[in-house]
């Protein structure tokens, strides 16, 4: 599976570097195109994972002031 995050910032929350270097410390990373960010899951990921990460990327983000929207999809064909 891959998750894919989008990040809105606000003029009176964190820095973007600030958030960026936050959600690398839990494994995502940066990308261009639709996306601000990717997380590659290493083994089959369940559905259940894909909610604790959001529980994580919630805590992490929780009082920086940004919204954020995640997609997790299948990378199966």
């Amino acid at each position: 599976m891959i998750t894919y995050l989008t990040v809105t910032f606000s003029t009176e929350g964190a820095r973007p570097s600030e958030v960026m270097e936050t959600l690398h410390g839990l494994g995502f990373e940066p990308t261009t195109g639709s996306y601000d960010f990717i997380y590659r899951w290493g083994n089959k990921a369940t559905v259940e994972d894909a909610i604790y990460l959001a529980d994580k990327v919630q805590q992490t983000l929780k009082g920086k002031q940004v919204l954020f929207k995640l997609q997790t999809v299948s990378d199966y064909l």
